[in-house]
């Protein structure tokens, strides 16, 4: 069964941006299992609208020592599902009609069963017990696949939020990261730390994966937090860099990386950026076996420091690397001096961008009512 430690609330309305909403959201904690269940709803729900149309936004996994345990939502960037009741499309069935947005969006199956969004939006039907209607599917893709910005687990939070709010919002933040995790499992591995921030927004520590266990960290409000992230042109595969991955740790890099996961922990709830970009540098697992694969890696993290970012380090599986700093135009800076690492010492093109943090997560963005 699952748990969530919170009085019942709506969990998503029309909201934009995530400026919109800058007081910070109660503790929040979800006990959490994956249990095999057809319906978690006794009737059937009715749909609400004809058509919605859902944003979540990219996120940063992992965030240094954090590896498969802590992440965070960042601002501006994103996937969107629209959804449409279709009587073409077979009831209790979904149809994904357009892929759209990154050049590389083509490579993506429009068959839901293997399509990361169609994955998370069958999981919630089937969650509500939709049996009479038939859904068609649209995705646009704002990320790039494989970019280390958690592309796969936008796409499949949008749908799951999408899904939910047709028939009038009737699961919460535990059912729909469990959706989502349903769909990041086949797609890129069994991990929450880029679903769990896409959906809820802000940083997000998973404590336990068996029963899934969710502890949103709330970084103050009025503290300036700006993510400088630098994209290159290159593709890297969250499965191949898993693969790189050691099978066995020291007991002295643990005990490290505890201590700067912990560090790290400490200076979010704090809004200490110095000592986040610490923590956020001083991975000693992952990073190492990771960085020699993206050409230019180490210098990109060097530049970022030398143009006083507070710390740098690989966003999620990587190619792209993330920075914070606390002031918007060195972060546009920062991004310069990454961008021209990646090509004068990886010999690879890169675009930057600098975002804050999103503390809202998936959300819809426009309704057509019944």
């Amino acid at each position: 069964m699952a748990i969530c430690h919170q009085s019942p609330f709506k969990l998503f309305t029309t909201i934009p941006s995530s400026s919109s909403s800058s007081k910070p959201k109660p503790l929040l904690r979800c006990n959490l299992s994956l249990p095999s269940r057809p319906s978690l709803t006794s009737t059937e729900p009715e749909p609400v609208y004809t058509s919605v149309k859902a944003f979540a936004p990219a996120t940063v996994a992992n965030l240094g020592p954090g590896f498969d345990f802590l992440g965070c939502a960042v601002d501006g960037l994103g996937d969107f599902v629209s959804l449409t009741l279709d009587p073409q499309v077979s009831p209790g069935e979904i149809s994904i009609s357009e892929i759209s947005g990154d050049h590389n969006s083509k490579k993506l199956s429009k068959n839901p069963l293997w399509n990361c969004a169609g994955i998370a939006a069958i999981e919630v039907m089937k969650m509500l017990g939709v049996r009479s209607v038939g859904l068609s599917l649209t995705l646009e893709k704002g990320l790039p696949l494989g970019s280390g910005l958690g592309s796969s687990a936008a796409s499949a939070a949008a749908a799951a939020v999408a899904v939910n709010e047709i028939f009038g919002g009737k699961l919460g933040i535990d059912e729909l990261v469990i959706a989502g995790l349903k769909s990041e499992e086949k797609v890129s591995g069994y991990h929450a730390d880029n679903i769990a921030p896409a959906i809820m927004g802000g940083f997000v520590l998973i404590r336990s994966y068996d029963p899934l266990d969710l502890i949103p960290l709330i970084f103050p409000d009025g503290k300036e937090l700006f993510f400088v992230l630098a994209t290159p042109e290159f593709e890297a595969p969250t499965k191949k860099m898993r693969a790189a991955l050691p099978a066995e740790v020291g007991m002295a890099h643990h005990v490290w990386n505890s201590s700067q996961a912990g560090a790290l922990v400490a200076a979010v709830l704090q809004g200490d950026l110095p000592a986040l970009g610490r923590a956020l540098s001083s991975d000693k697992i992952v990073e190492p076996r990771r960085a020699p694969l993206i050409p230019g890696m180490d210098a990109v993290k060097k530049a970022a420091i030398e143009a006083r970012a507070f710390g740098c380090t690989i966003s999620g599986a990587g190619p792209t690397a993330v920075a914070v700093t606390d002031d918007l135009e060195r972060g546009k800076a920062i991004g310069e001096r990454m961008v021209a690492a990646f090509l004068k010492e990886g010999k690879l093109k890169a675009a930057a961008s600098v975002s804050r943090l999103d503390r809202v997560g998936a959300r819809l963005v426009s309704t057509i009512p019944r």
